[in-house]
């Protein structure tokens, strides 16, 4: 039931100490505040870091490099081709794995030209399925297909850069032919990144052709340099992982033990790895504010210890006349909350508002860089920082309510 003499009560109090009672919120609202900083900032960088993972999280990728071991009569140093029949095997022997995208790299320095223009980029042999570990945002057109890789079509999908270089004055490029070592190319599809900064600039430069194209224009038939992976739903990628390299290396007479002879890479452990760096971040992030949050509400129980002691004849006086010890508990403790709960609420609010202006600025004034974006406070972080708010400030009032529930009213109305 709302009892609005407790209320007046309250804010008389307030306002009969204005200072003190300031004083008092600050160390609160700065706790709040503090919390809503590092939280806004901590997720700034996480979003930076995880914007970047352009990649399936739980991708693995196997390549070949030369082996260490001798075995079964070769020699150490050997250097290991993949094949294409190796892309068979994997798909039947290992069932735990979802996708497979083999890439076959155009090797050499060369430059790409289209009418009068030309510039160096990486091109890239792939297979339809290399959208399924590192999704593309097409502009125009389409990526490769299987018809593409079926007959050895000759087309490419080009980053925007490439684009930008090679097609002057705003040229369509789908359709047009650019030459890769003197082959010519038909331009299907153009794409941009899903990355931000060096990074995108990067993937735009990127030109992807028929993995089959690639092997039979470039003098690589048969060949792979690598394998993209990701595994089945529920299946963890160093599953995967292991079994892909202990075929290859039964396929290819490598020793077991040589850990050299082939290079992986499993995202998904990287993933977790830098997902729990940033729970490291947020676990400090706590730690401070809730050290400051505390080192406020003890400034807030002191100050009510100070309240009951001020008020030791009136809580004798209302004890005299019937009133129950939880009633003047329930006072102290409500005058905590008022205080705690406003300079709370009042430091998140601030605190949120600050975040939202450097998102705004970032996003507005060109000052997004690629380790910080879009910092924010999300509902969950809001509701435990209310959460903390609320039990530090009962925690403030109760030892204070329970010392002024055990004054003696005869000794009380002494008090001068």
């Amino acid at each position: 039931m709302f009892d609005f003499d407790r209320w007046q009560e309250i804010f008389h109090s307030i306002r009969q100490h204005r200072l003190r009672a300031l004083l008092t919120a600050f160390g609160v609202f700065w706790g709040i505040f503090m919390l809503a900083i590092l939280m806004g900032a901590g997720s700034g960088l996480e979003n930076a870091v995880f914007a970047n993972f352009d990649i399936a999280k739980n991708a693995v990728f196997v390549w070949t490099q030369r082996t260490s071991v001798p075995y079964q009569g070769l020699q150490p140093g050997r250097y290991i081709q993949l094949k294409n029949s190796d892309i068979d095997a994997l798909r039947q022997q290992v069932p735990e794995m979802e996708v497979i995208s083999p890439m076959v790299q155009v090797p050499g320095s060369f430059a790409i030209e289209y009418g009068g223009e030309s510039a160096s980029f990486p091109v890239n042999g792939c297979f339809p399925e290399f959208l399924a570990v590192k999704p593309l945002l097409l502009e125009q057109g389409r990526f490769i297909n299987d018809s593409d890789i079926r007959d050895k079509r000759k087309v490419a999908v080009i980053g925007l850069r490439v684009q930008e270089v090679l097609f002057k004055n705003g040229i369509n490029p789908i359709g047009e032919y650019i030459e890769i070592k003197g082959v010519p190319f038909r331009v299907v599809g153009a794409f941009r990144s899903r990355l931000r900064g060096e990074q995108a600039t990067q993937d735009l430069q990127s030109i992807y052709i028929p993995a089959t194209a690639a092997q039979q224009a470039f003098n690589r038939i048969g060949e792979v340099d690598f394998f993209a992976c990701t595994p089945k739903a529920g299946v963890p990628a160093a599953v995967v992982e292991g079994k892909v390299a202990t075929l290859l290396k039964q396929r290819h007479t490598i020793a077991p033990e040589d850990e050299r002879a082939l290079g992986t890479a499993n995202v998904e452990q990287e993933y977790k790895e830098v997902q729990n760096l940033f729970l490291g971040i947020r676990g400090f992030s706590w730690l401070v504010a809730i050290g400051t949050i505390i080192a406020g509400m003890v400034g807030v129980g002191n100050i009510m210890m100070i309240i009951v002691k001020e008020r030791t004849r009136e809580i004798g006086i209302r004890k005299s006349l019937g009133a129950t010890p939880w009633s003047i508990i329930s006072m102290i403790l409500q005058e905590a909350l008022v205080i705690s709960g406003l300079a709370g609420y009042a430091g998140l609010a601030v605190g949120c508002a600050v975040v939202a202006g450097i998102d705004y600025a970032v996003t507005n004034f060109g000052l997004e860089s690629e380790f910080f974006y879009n910092p924010e406070i999300n509902l969950r972080t809001a509701l435990a920082a209310i959460a903390v708010l609320t039990l530090s400030g009962l925690i403030a009032g109760f030892i204070p309510g329970m010392r002024a529930a055990a004054v003696n009213p005869v000794v009380a109305l002494r008090e001068e």
